[in-house]
C-alpha cells in the first residue's frame, strides 16, 4: 500500500501531531508499506528523506499556544501538490488536522479517486475558526472516507460543529524509549522525593498552580524537590523570578532536555504532575509518565480523565486549585505503597497504547474503507451494467 500522511505544522518542530506522524510512518514501513510524509517546514535539508516539503511555515497563536503552519491561501491553488498527488498514486492520502489552513485543506481541495482519512486531535471549548468557516468546510469535510479522533475529547470537540461517524484510535507510545529502563538522573536521587512536570509554561498548561501547590507542598514535607523539564525562553525566566521572589527551594529549571534524554527524568521522578487547565486532548506525557511507572496527580479535564482513571493510575483534581493539587501531591509523596502500586497499573495500560498495537489499528481502519470503497465501485458497476442492454437483443 501507498500511504501519504500529511501534517500541517512545521516538519523541523517536534511536537505532538509531528511526532504521532512519525511513528506511524516508522511502523507502516516496518509492515512493507509505501509512506511519504507532506509537511511544511522551515529547515527543509534536515528533514527526511522520504517527507515532501510544501510551504513556509509561519508562527500562529492559537489555543494558548504557538503553532508553525504556512498561511498562504495561494497552496490551494498550486500545481505542486496536483502534481504530486497525480504522480505519486497514493491508495491513502491521511490528513492530520484536515481542517488545519493551508497546507492541509489544500491537499483535502486536490484528492480525488483515493481513499482520504482525516485525524482529529484538537480539543477545546468552543472554536471560532469552526464557526465562521463551517459552511466552507462542510464541503471538504464531506471529502473525507474516514474520520479518526485521538481521543473522546477531540472527538467531542470536533463532532459539534461537524457530527458524524468518528472512530477513535489514540496516540501511542514507544515503550522501547519510555520504560522503567532508563537510568535515572544520579545528583537528584539523593533522598528527596523528586516532583516531574514536563511541557511549555504556557497558560493553558497551569504551571502557576503547580508552583502555588508546590509551596505549599515544601512546608509539610521539605524533603521534596521539583524539576520542571520546559524549554528556554521569556516564559521559563519569569517562573525563575517568581521562585526565587518567593524564596522557593529545590525548584530545578532543566531547560536543554533533548527528546533522547527525556526517558531519565522521568526515571528521576517520583510523581508526574501535570495541572492543565484546558485544550488538551489527550496528555501524552501523562502516558510517557505511565510507560516508566510513575503515579500521576493532573487536572480533571476530559483529554485527560480519558487517559487516566482517578485512584488507579494516578489522583485527578480541579483545574486550577492549588489546595487540590497540594493536598493529592502530599498524599502520594507520604505514601510509597500507593505510589508504586499507581505506578504500576500504569506501565500495565500503558501497554495497550504502545505504536505497535496503535499503527496495527489505524492500518486495519485504512483497509476496511479500502474494502468498502470497493465495494462501492464494483455496486456502482454492477447497477450501471443492469441498466444497459445488449446492442443486438433487439434483434
Amino acid at each position: 500500500m501507498k500511504i501519504a500522511l500529511v501534517s500541517p505544522y512545521d516538519y523541523a518542530y517536534p511536537g505532538g501531531v509531528n511526532n504521532h506522524i512519525a511513528s506511524l510512518e516508522e511502523y507502516f514501513t516496518w509492515m512493507g508499506h509505501e509512506v511519504k510524509i507532506i509537511a511544511p517546514s522551515s529547515r527543509p535539508r534536515k528533514t527526511s528523506d522520504n517527507a515532501i516539503i510544501i510551504g513556509k511555515p509561519v508562527p500562529i497563536r492559537a489555543s494558548g499556544s504557538i503553532v508553525r503552519s504556512p498561511v498562504s491561501p495561494m497552496l490551494m491553488f498550486s500545481d505542486r501538490i496536483k502534481k504530486i498527488l497525480e504522480q505519486e498514486k497514493f491508495d491513502v492520502v491521511h490528513i492530520h488536522e484536515p481542517m488545519m489552513p493551508a497546507l492541509a485543506v489544500s491537499v483535502l481541495h486536490h484528492c480525488s479517486n483515493v481513499v482520504i482519512v482525516g485525524t482529529f486531535h484538537a480539543s477545546r471549548s468552543n472554536s471560532w475558526g469552526y464557526t465562521i468557516w463551517k459552511p466552507l468546510l462542510k464541503k471538504w469535510m464531506a471529502k473525507l472516507d474516514g474520520k479518526i479522533a485521538v481521543s473522546k475529547a477531540a472527538r467531542d470537540f470536533v463532532s459539534r460543529y461537524f457530527p458524524g461517524d468518528y472512530v477513535i484510535i489514540p496516540n501511542g507510545i514507544d515503550l522501547n524509549r519510555f520504560s522503567d529502563k532508563a537510568p535515572p538522573i544520579e545528583q537528584y536521587r539523593d533522598g528527596k522525593l523528586n516532583i516531574l512536570f514536563v511541557g511549555r509554561l504556557e497558560k493553558r498548561k497551569g504551571f502557576k498552580y503547580l508552583l502555588g501547590a508546590y509551596e505549599r507542598v515544601k512546608k509539610q514535607f521539605p524533603q521534596c524537590r521539583l524539576i520542571v523539564v520546559s524549554p528556554a525562553g521569556r516564559l521559563c525566566k519569569k517562573y525563575q523570578k517568581i521562585a526565587a521572589r518567593r524564596k522557593l527551594k529545590d525548584v530545578v529549571f532543566a531547560d536543554r532536555v533533548s527528546y533522547e534524554e527525556l526517558p531519565r527524568y522521568y526515571n528521576t521522578a517520583d510523581i508526574f504532575c501535570s495541572p492543565a487547565i484546558g485544550w488538551e486532548s489527550f496528555g501524552m506525557v501523562l502516558l510517557e509518565a505511565m510507560a516508566t511507572g510513575k503515579p500521576i496527580v493532573a487536572s480533571d479535564i476530559p483529554g485527560y480523565a480519558g487517559l487516566v482513571t482517578n485512584g488507579v493510575e494516578g489522583l485527578l483534581v480541579k483545574p486550577g486549585d492549588e489546595k487540590a493539587f497540594s493536598g493529592a501531591l502530599l498524599q502520594l509523596l507520604q505514601d510509597e505503597s500507593m505510589r508504586k502500586a499507581m505506578g504500576e497499573k500504569g506501565k500495565l495500560k500503558a501497554k495497550d497504547y504502545s505504536w505497535e498495537v496503535i499503527a496495527q489499528k489505524v492500518m486495519s481502519y485504512y483497509q476496511k474503507l479500502l474494502q468498502d470503497r470497493a465495494g462501492k465501485m464494483d455496486k456502482e458497476l454492477s447497477c450501471a451494467c443492469q441498466g444497459s442492454s445488449y446492442p443486438g437483443a433487439a434483434y
